[in-house]
């Protein structure tokens, strides 16, 4: 059982936790993800670690309620227990050393890329980030950004905030003025093959950390297969990281949408039970 030692509303859909997990705390590093379970009948559902605290053995996980397992998550509080964390699986992020870096995440992969920035801000590397949202409202950890990057540039589709356009029109912009020797990317598979796009003409070296179907992340279930540089890969072991310039983001996009309809599904069923339950204590209350 895994405790629930802080939890924060980042956005009426983002909420970010710090779970105790010494174990998984202490071994972790930048890019690793983790595996949780909210109950014996809960799904397997992956979370990119955000951050972790020795001292306090625990890892930070943001995440949407977007699906059924998530809004049960997001329901939880502080002290409650988490079934099943598992981690740190994949393999951690590979830094060349002496390069100039931009990160670059949309909505939720500004969670997914901080660890990184962290992580090569305290090597000392110059660090960019360039972060994308819809609007101002739904803007998370900009702080934290701004902590561990050199410069921050955030991007609103509607011009809300920061710079008015998509984080591809940024980059373009930046990759023309600087010399970056590496650029990491994580967030929807669209905005990931449109960065790849650009770096490509520039000849930079381009990370994209993936976000494939899973289920039991040990390669075995064959679920969270992509296709890279022509061969099958599987994210879970061999990933998350891999070359944005040899990935298939086509294929990707099309198999991330096949279970579409059963999240759906599943997400209106649950909104119903605690529809349901909020009823039952109404009820109770006025007996």
């Amino acid at each position: 059982m895994f405790e629930i030692k802080n939890k924060r509303t980042l956005n009426p859909q983002t909420v970010l936790m710090d779970i105790k997990a010494p174990m998984i705390a202490n071994a972790c590093k930048a890019g690793q993800f983790i595996i949780f379970r909210v109950d014996e009948l809960g799904e397997r559902v992956p979370l990119t670690i955000c951050d972790a605290d020795e001292e306090q053995g625990t890892i930070r996980i943001v995440f949407q309620t977007i699906g059924k397992s998530t809004m049960q998550l997001g329901n939880m509080n502080v002290g409650d227990y988490i079934l099943d964390v598992v981690g740190p699986l994949g393999n951690p992020t590979h830094f060349s050393e002496g390069k100039r870096v931009c990160i670059v995440v949309g909505g939720l992969g500004s969670a997914i890329g901080l660890m990184s920035a962290k992580e090569l801000y305290q090597q000392g590397a110059q660090v960019d980030i360039i972060a994308g949202f819809r609007t101002k409202d739904i803007i998370i950890l900009e702080e934290e950004m701004r902590a561990y990057s050199h410069e921050l540039f955030l991007c609103t589709d509607d011009g809300t905030s920061g710079y008015h356009g998509f984080v591809t029109d940024k980059l373009e912009e930046l990759c023309k003025e600087r010399d970056y020797g590496l650029v990491l990317t994580m967030g929807p598979l669209p905005m990931m093959k449109s960065v790849a796009d650009v770096t490509r003409k520039y000849e930079i070296e381009t990370i994209a950390s993936m976000n494939p179907i899973m289920i039991d992340g040990s390669g075995m279930c064959g679920g969270c297969r992509l296709t890279v540089d022509g061969k099958v890969r599987f994210a879970c072991v061999e990933g998350p990281d891999f070359d944005a310039h040899k990935v298939d983001f086509d294929e990707l996009i099309i198999r991330n949408k096949f279970y579409d309809d059963n999240e759906k599904g599943a997400k209106e069923h649950y909104c119903k039970l605690l529809q349901e339950v909020e009823r039952r204590e109404q009820v109770q209350n006025q007996s």
